[in-house]
């Protein structure tokens, strides 16, 4: 038998299956799915099996070494999406692969030194065959790392053919084994030995008398760990495992990163609107019938209870569900939600877990042992094999869209999976996106809609500050004055607030009131941002960080003044002026560790404090019944990047802080602070009139011709050197207005917003269409012409319908 296997290189030469030969002791092994180890040139590579034949039109084949994996890991399912999701996101098959699995299964190319001839070796170098020889396993990089002063004999050694370096493939992906016991003894030597241990074993009695206790003696398999929770000794087991009663051994065990308990809970009853939405999703699901439900619910309209409900069937039927929710708001609380409902037939995948955590995650779902997966977006590609319902939470989310290769949109997969599954998919949103609801326009999309908030609790009211009015009063503070009151007025209440700022750190920049010189980050195009706490200037996009300079390095003045406001500044000046005031802040500086998201939010729901200050991480899936006030500090924040969503962005992000507030008996009160309160987007946020604001925006987004109306692709390129990006950027415009038909746009070449990154200077050019056949085509031809030409420095990357174009 002949393996197609997709080698472990993505790049466009190796983009296809090469043929080897399965050796008879391995062909029970190999089946389409699972990795093996190949020669592929002078190395060793992993590769994927995609397909296995008889026959071959190459005459000399090479064999495979070995086997990776004794279950596919990749469905038959998968390998046809990897097909498909390379072909989308014009990257190769085996980096669509490699997104399916979890980091812990990449591969690790060590290399490893081996004596190919010892007695040569012992004449010539007698010291290094010893050091050689005493190392367990001489890796090339770990030897060179300890102990440098080898390096020249070694590289001697290889010149002389005496030793040779070899490729060696680790998997990195390894079961947590834990150490446990069996029973060796039938159970009369077990009771005869309890019979005469004298008074002083009194430990290893209480260990038989729970051994005879069990009714499957023969198959009694535990941990040690267990054992010793049930209160019987180490010590004591061990001593019955040297007189050969017991047998010590390892068991493979799952990493639990919930390990708590959790209170079960009971379906809720339905409100009529409820109702009406579930109707068609279980409708669907009983006719295995594939449609797209957009299910647009104000906040705290119960649109959880809805999908539980639907989840609750999905089990009932034997089948499988997948929940996406943003990163974000993969707060503890949602996850609790579903467990507490669930139980153990849920897993979980967020980027919070280690290597490990996320390995035996995906272990459970392979292996059947769950029916529900709750995660972010890498989720989607969970290796079930009977989906029953896909669901996307705050479906709006950029997050669900993938920045790097392979670029794809959670969306666009949960929906093709879907299609092959015959099943539903349901897209949840208060603020859906703008292409989302055009397509529940067109009826492309089935439109569920909740318009009330469950218990009909009204919605909270909204009030803008215009803070032009502040400074002309001569308010140069970063809180209004009602904002500042209504803060005071909650802490005499004992209820809580929420104040939310898109910007973490100290201030925005840091700049000289004598020649207006900005301190910009010497690797981006980018100013730095002050953080106080370390007393230090940091770029938010390469991670180059900084003393705060005493003088200008322009002008050499003493007046270096800090400007704008981030995070950090809003905690110090809530301390100022509110000292009673006990505030949680919540960002990426202070969730850097793990696990402390949940602990920062378990402490405001025991009301450890009166107020959460956070940036987006704030914004979504908190429900806290004594939240009664939130406060948005500078609304337009967002309004005036340079991105075409950026009006979307604000309304999305205004109304879902919003929702926060007065989900409970106390009701909720909003205010938003902004230079510009007559902006649409943030009035329709005010009146949380999607409806309004959806038709203003698609009025402008028609005149501009922009999404939903015209498809966009974005190319992109970078090089050390700006002539050259600029050189290789004309030339791709040229190409795609001469192979282009005329209905499509090429705008571009331009310089990005933030024109360099990372030392690397920034081209963008743009392709707006509606139909167009000959895109693909031109893509992949433009794709593989950069990538032959050998220009080894130029970066370029191609998003198919961008979610942000910064």
């Amino acid at each position: 038998m002949i393996a197609e296997v997709y080698i472990d290189i993505p790049a466009k030469p190796v983009n296809r299956p090469f043929d080897y030969r399965i050796p008879d002791n391995l062909t029970e092994l190999v089946k389409p799915g699972v990795r093996v180890t190949v020669p592929f040139g002078r190395t060793r590579r992993l590769g994927f099996v995609t397909a296995l034949k008889e026959k071959s039109e190459f005459k000399q084949l090479k064999g495979l070494d070995s086997v990776e994996d004794h279950v596919p890991v990749l469905t038959p399912e998968l390998i046809e999406l990897g097909g498909w999701l390379a072909n989308q996101t014009l990257c190769s098959t085996v980096t669509a692969f490699q997104a399916m699995l979890p980091a812990a299964m990449k591969a690790d190319y060590k290399k490893l030194i081996v004596i190919d001839q010892i007695e040569r070796l012992l004449e010539e170098d007698p010291e290094l065959a010893a050091f050689l020889q005493s190392a367990k396993q001489p890796i090339w990089s770990e030897i060179i790392k300890a102990h440098p002063e080898w390096a020249k004999r070694m590289q001697r050694a290889i010149k002389h053919g005496l030793i040779s370096v070899q490729q060696l493939v680790k998997n990195q992906a390894k079961a947590k084994k834990a150490a446990a016991v069996t029973v060796e003894a039938p159970r009369s030597l077990l009771e005869d030995e309890l019979n005469q241990l004298d008074k002083r074993s009194h430990r290893q009695k209480e260990v038989l008398e729970f051994l005879l206790k069990q009714p499957d003696l023969q198959h009694f398999h535990e941990t040690i760990q267990k054992l010793v929770k049930h209160g019987l000794s180490r010590e004591a087991i061990m001593k019955l495992a040297e007189k050969g009663l017991l047998k010590q051994g390892y068991i493979e065990q799952f990493r639990d990163p919930y390990n708590r308990p959790v209170d079960r809970t009971q379906p809720l009853a339905l409100t009529e609107e409820q109702a009406h939405a579930l109707e068609p999703i279980l409708t669907a699901m009983q006719r295995e019938e594939h449609k797209v439900f957009l299910c647009h619910g104000v906040t705290g309209s119960g649109k959880t209870e809805i999908y539980l409900q639907s989840i609750q069937r999905v089990i009932e039927q034997g089948k499988q569900a997948i929940v996406l929710v943003p990163e974000i708001s993969l707060t503890p609380q949602m996850v609790s939600r579903f467990k507490g409902r669930f139980g153990d037939h849920v897993a979980v995948m967020h980027s919070g877990l280690s290597r490990g955590e996320k390995y035996d995650e995906w272990r459970k779902i392979r292996e059947e042992k769950v029916q529900v997966v709750v995660g972010a977006r890498s989720a989607v590609f969970a290796p079930f094999k009977k989906l029953g319902l896909i669901i996307i939470d705050e479906e709006h989310e950029s997050s669900y869209k993938q920045e790097d290769m392979p670029r794809y949109h959670a969306r666009d997969v949960a929906i093709h999976r879907a299609k092959k599954h015959h099943c539903p998919v349901v897209l949840g949103s208060a603020t859906p996106a703008l292409e989302s609801f055009a397509r529940a326009q067109k009826n492309v999309y089935t439109l569920l809609s909740l318009k009330e908030r469950v218990n009909h609790r009204p919605l909270p009211s909204v009030h803008i500050i215009d803070l032009r009015e502040e400074l002309r009063e001569g308010n140069r503070s970063v809180f209004s004055k009602e904002l500042l009151e209504k803060i005071k007025d909650r802490l005499a209440k004992q209820e809580q607030s929420v104040l939310f700022l898109n910007r973490r750190g100290y201030s925005t920049f840091m700049m000289c009131r004598s020649c207006g010189a900005v301190v910009k980050c010497p690797h981006c195009d980018i100013s730095l941002t002050y953080h106080r706490a370390q007393q230090l200037l940091k770029c938010h996009y390469c991670g180059y960080e900084q003393a705060v300079p005493a003088a200008c390095p322009n002008c050499s003045s003493d007046a270096m003044r800090f400007f704008g406001t981030g995070t950090q500044k809003v905690e110090a000046e809530l301390n100022r002026l509110i000292p009673e005031a006990r505030v949680i802040r919540m960002d990426v500086d202070t969730t850097r560790k793990k696990g402390s998201h949940e602990k920062l939010l378990r402490r405001f729901g025991k009301e450890e404090a009166d107020i959460l200050l956070g940036t987006q991480m704030i914004a979504k899936g908190l429900d806290f019944p004594k939240v009664t006030l939130v406060g948005v500090l500078a609304a337009d924040s967002l309004l005036h990047l340079p991105d075409f969503r950026a009006s979307e962005k604000t309304f999305q992000l205004l109304t879902q802080v919003s929702g926060r507030a007065g989900r409970h008996a106390l009701p909720g009160e909003v205010v938003i602070q902004s230079y510009a309160p007559d902006h649409y987007a943030v009035t329709d946020a005010a009146h949380h009139d999607y409806g309004a604001f959806y038709q203003q925006e698609m009025l402008l987004r028609k005149r501009a011709g922009y999404p939903p109306f015209y498809y966009l692709v974005l190319i992109s390129l970078s090089h050390p050197e700006p002539a050259k990006a600029a050189e290789s950027a004309e030339r791709i415009a040229s190409i795609l207005r001469r192979k282009l038909s005329h209905t499509s746009q090429i705008y571009g070449p331009v310089v990005p917003s933030v024109a360099k990154i990372k030392d690397r200077y920034r081209y963008q050019c743009m392709v707006k269409y509606k139909r167009e056949p000959e895109l693909m085509p031109v893509l992949h031809q433009i794709m593989q012409h950069f990538q032959d030409s050998g220009k080894a420095q130029l970066q370029l990357t191609v998003d198919l319908n961008p979610v942000t174009l910064m």
